[in-house]
């Protein structure tokens, strides 16, 4: 085989900012090794329409090598633990690669504050293997409720707690709301799930912290609309298996608790051996690379920098853009021309509180709400889904569940075990017992707390 003297860029990471940085290389003088633990690419802000069994996992996601399968790309599955940048190579696993340039967007993962025991109690939203294991907890917690004779255990089964209110606390809050309220309230005899208690708990003291205060007030609103209770000013200061703690002092008793409060970056930023913030992101040059080292470039959610005075927000425009540019900014050093600064384009950021229902911000100056906001955000949303395929298919769910106020993907996935607790069983039976023919079931109502 003959040797390839190309410049080797290995880019780390198939989410936006990798994925984004690979096409930009497309037939371009360069080989390009794009390296993931995971064979997909993942549009993470749908990944609450998952967890919430409005979508499959399929429709927004699509397999690294099909979508660069044209590009000459080389795609790995593996999983990088280091980075070595005297010697230009990363370690994996399973061996170690060698670079010419280096581009990082290995992205971020959650943050429990230093309370990582949290973590199996309230889990996160960052993969899809997140979004099904909170989609399998919240529907189990129906089905236990509809077996559960005793009302306070019902209560605290029919208690979600949402610990975050940025956009993906509220965009959950909101969709578990309609859940109960909609999709679900026709589908069980004993229980009435339109009684389910949703709270969303957040620290500060507005939701949606980033957001305008007019925008945030709105959401507030329209979330209280749907029945979910909002919390602010509520720290959470425990975790267990029966719920949360907050400010020290109260509990709000909780069967599912679902963990959007904090990000942190990645770990393999630590080593770069340069300083990072609290978050662990990499402050980068201007260029996008990291300070004394011109060859290794650190984008998404891993890269802090400012753009026009403002500091660059971790969404997915912002990597797709940083990615654009780390490639561009690669091809002119191998060209021998000089680096460009990045600028961000900020087109809006936008957070869905309910069916029909949204607010955002567009172009940095206008301010959007109700339905004119959710119809921006569910085009930009089409418009950055990768494959034809998906797209329609989106789009079609979206419509059934809107029109018909279903949610189609009501599946449990995984390793459920006793829906009971064992000692709650046994009293099940006398509950669940078949009425007389003819007769209506009882319905066990539940009323959630004032």
């Amino acid at each position: 085989m003959a040797r390839d003297d190309r410049p080797h860029v290995v880019i780390l990471g198939g989410g936006f900012g990798g994925l984004y940085a690979a096409r930009a290389l497309e037939h371009e003088p360069v080989r390009v090794t794009l390296i993931d633990r995971k064979n997909h690419h993942l549009f993470q802000p749908l990944l609450y329409q998952v967890a919430t069994a409005a979508l499959n996992p399929s429709d927004i996601a699509a397999p690294l090598r099909g979508i660069l399968r044209r590009s000459g790309t080389e795609v790995l599955l593996a999983e990088a633990t280091a980075i070595d940048p005297e010697k230009k190579r990363v370690l994996l696993t399973d061996g170690e690669i060698d670079y010419d340039y280096l581009i990082v967007a290995t992205g971020a993962t959650h943050s429990y504050f230093g309370h990582d025991e949290w973590a199996r109690y309230a889990p996160g939203l960052k993969t899809l293997d997140d979004a099904l294991e909170i989609r399998r907890r919240v529907l189990l917690a129906f089905e236990a409720a509809e077996r559960e004779p005793n009302p306070a255990h019902r209560r605290e089964l029919l208690t979600f707690v949402i610990v975050g209110a940025g956009a993906t606390g509220v965009e959950m809050a909101g969709a578990l709301a309609e859940i109960a309220r909609e999709a679900l309230v026709r589908d069980f005899h004993h229980i009435d799930p339109a009684t389910t208690r949703v709270v969303l708990v957040e620290g500060v003291n507005k939701v949606l912290p980033p957001y305008p205060d007019p925008l945030s007030r709105e959401a507030a609103e329209e979330l209280q609309s749907l029945g979910v209770e909002v919390r602010i000013g509520a720290k959470v200061t425990s975790v267990d298996e029966h719920g949360v703690i907050v400010n020290g002092n109260e509990r709000i008793a909780a069967h599912t608790v679902i963990w959007a409060a904090g990000v942190a970056a990645s770990p393999l930023a630590k080593s770069l051996g340069v300083p990072l913030d609290r978050a662990g992101r990499v402050s980068v040059t201007p260029f996008l690379t990291v300070p004394g080292h011109d060859d290794i470039f650190v984008v998404g959610d891993l890269a802090r920098i400012e753009s026009d005075g403002e500091l660059v927000p971790g969404v997915a425009p912002a990597a797709m853009q940083m990615g654009v540019q780390a490639a561009k900014n690669v091809l002119h050093q191998v060209h021998g021309a000089p680096m460009m600064p990045f600028t961000y384009w900020d087109r809006g950021t936008f957070a869905v509180i309910g069916r029909g229902a949204a607010v955002g911000v567009a172009f940095r100056r206008f301010q959007l709400k109700g339905s004119l906001a959710w119809l921006a955000w569910l085009c930009i949303h089409l418009l950055f889904l990768i494959g034809f395929r998906n797209k329609i298919v989106v789009l079609v769910n979206w419509a059934y569940s809107y029109l018909a106020d279903r949610r189609a993907v009501r599946l449990i996935t995984g390793a459920s075990g006793p829906v009971l607790e064992p000692e709650h069983a046994q009293r099940a039976e006398g509950l669940l017992a078949a009425p007389p023919e003819g007769t209506e079931p009882e319905r066990a109502t539940v009323h959630a707390p004032v």
